[in-house]
This record gives structure tokens, C-alpha cells and sequence, in this order.
């Protein structure tokens, strides 16, 4: 249900967006970027932390992102079939 401000109608701010940290992977695309999320979770049955990761691509704007970069991402309305989330900053440039 959407939120109703006092006079009944809907309110125009929107929804707290996740941000999520990440490495570049692939920069061949032109203004996408396919970046690596990792997380690291304790296995279920021993306990042992173990690291998941997942890939997304991103939309770069400028091309500034290369690969090896770690950089901040934020989800986004969807920009393509695959494209849901942007490059906000470049956290650490890869040497």
C-alpha cells in the first residue's frame, strides 16, 4: 500500500534505495560496467564463514569505472533488460 500524506493523496518521496560496495569485473561495455558483490555468511551446518558473490551490471555514465575498481552502487529504476542499479563513486581506483 502506498503512503498517504494528510490530505489522502500519495506521497512523492520515494523509498529508501540499497547501496552495496563492490569490484568492477568487466568495464568492455560501453556506460555499463559489470560489478561483484560479495558477502560472507556463516555455513548453515558448520558454522565456517564462507564468502557468496553475486554479479550485476551497472550503469557507468561516464566510463570512469575500470576494472579492478572498487566502487559504490546504488539501485536504481530499471535502465535496461539487466541494467537495475548506478555507479554512485569510485571507492578505490585499481593500480
Amino acid at each position: 500500500m502506498a503512503d498517504l500524506t494528510s490530505n489522502g493523496q500519495p506521497s512523492r518521496t520515494r523509498g529508501a534505495r540499497k547501496v552495496r560496495v563492490g569490484v568492477v569485473v568487466s568495464d568492455r561495455m560501453q556506460k555499463t560496467v559489470v560489478v561483484r558483490i560479495d558477502r560472507r555468511v556463516a555455513h548453515a551446518r558448520y558454522g565456517k564463514m564462507v564468502t557468496r558473490s553475486r554479479t550485476v551490471k551497472v550503469h557507468d555514465e561516464e566510463n570512469v569505472a575500470k576494472t579492478g575498481d572498487t566502487v559504490r552502487i546504488m539501485e536504481t529504476r530499471p535502465l535496461s533488460k539487466d541494467k537495475r542499479w548506478r555507479v554512485v563513486e569510485i571507492v578505490v581506483k585499481a593500480q
